[in-house]
């Protein structure tokens, strides 16, 4: 339920008894119900900022040393390694920017409920518990995204550090906070593309694409999460795209053979039971 909306006469638009029969609403009732979810977005990225705004220096220090930690031992000897401010307001916007960019990691689960709760009507209980039981995945590879991302990033900032050294007497100079925003933006893009063997997943049980279709096609399939991985990598170099995408090809196939389990155990039960199969509304059963 929105905290921000109409009272009273917003509680009443969320009644239903889970069926999306039971719920029609009118356009004007739609599009308020979006402007409440609108508002409580706005709401919740202002004070997921101003928590960010105090969370900054802790962990700008943090994401900092290990970046210094990483880079500096591969620098030539007498090469300077200094972070600088070009403008006397940099470093104001510096902290602007990045508790903005926090507050928005922070903000993120909260926006996708609200999302949730404004698509939920229109969906059956069953098809709601689906959702709900996927749901945790996400979270699961999520976070084995940002891991796999934070274990090899040392790795490979050592290894465009180490091609200094091949340009004697020079000094590395950095805009302060660049790479504190770099690891956050991989972090970012390996956890988001690590959803992809749920979609796979979610479109093999709907029944949408086959595992017979996905396997053949298998090539393709890994051409295209290169070419993603080389859009999504922010920091639009080799080493970091082949980082991201030999593990998403991994999973992929992983996810295309539980597809292949999961529909040949449907074909299974279809067999057994034809009957049953006429009214199974959910895809996922």
């Amino acid at each position: 339920m929105p905290f921000l909306g109409k009272g009273k006469n917003n509680n009443e638009r969320r009644q239903f008894t889970g069926d999306p029969e039971d719920y029609r609403l009118s356009l004007v009732e739609h599009l308020e119900e979006l402007r409440d979810r609108i508002i409580n977005s706005i709401v919740i990225i202002v004070v997921t900022w101003t928590a960010g705004w105090f969370l900054v220096m802790p962990l700008f220090g943090y994401l900092n040393e290990m970046a210094v930690k990483a880079i500096k031992p591969v620098l030539p000897k007498g090469a300077e390694y200094k972070e600088v401010f070009h403008t006397a307001g940099a470093a104001f916007l510096l902290k602007f920017k990045l508790s903005f960019f926090i507050g928005l990691i922070i903000a993120f689960p909260l926006i996708t409920l609200q999302i949730w709760w404004f698509i939920m009507p229109a969906l059956k209980v069953k098809e709601q518990q689906v959702v709900r039981k996927i749901a945790p995945f996400t979270v699961v590879l999520f976070a084995m995204g940002v891991g796999f991302a934070w274990v090899v990033l040392p790795s490979a900032m050592r290894w465009f550090a180490s091609y200094i050294e091949e340009f004697p007497g020079t000094s590395l100079y950095q805009e302060a906070g660049s790479m504190v925003f770099l690891i956050l933006k991989i972090l970012a893009a390996f956890g988001v593309a690590f959803q992809l063997p749920l979609v796979v997943y979610i479109l093999g049980a709907l029944e949408l694409l086959s595992a017979e279709t996905l396997l053949k096609h298998w090539r393709q399939a890994a051409t295209a999460i290169f070419v993603i991985a080389m859009i999504v990598t922010p920091s639009q170099d080799p080493l970091t795209m082949l980082m991201m995408a030999i593990p998403l090809v991994i999973l992929f196939m992983i996810s295309v053979y539980v597809v292949k389990f999961t529909q040949a155990r449907k074909r299974k039960a279809r067999l057994l039971n034809p009957e049953d199969d006429e009214t199974r509304s959910n895809p996922f059963e």
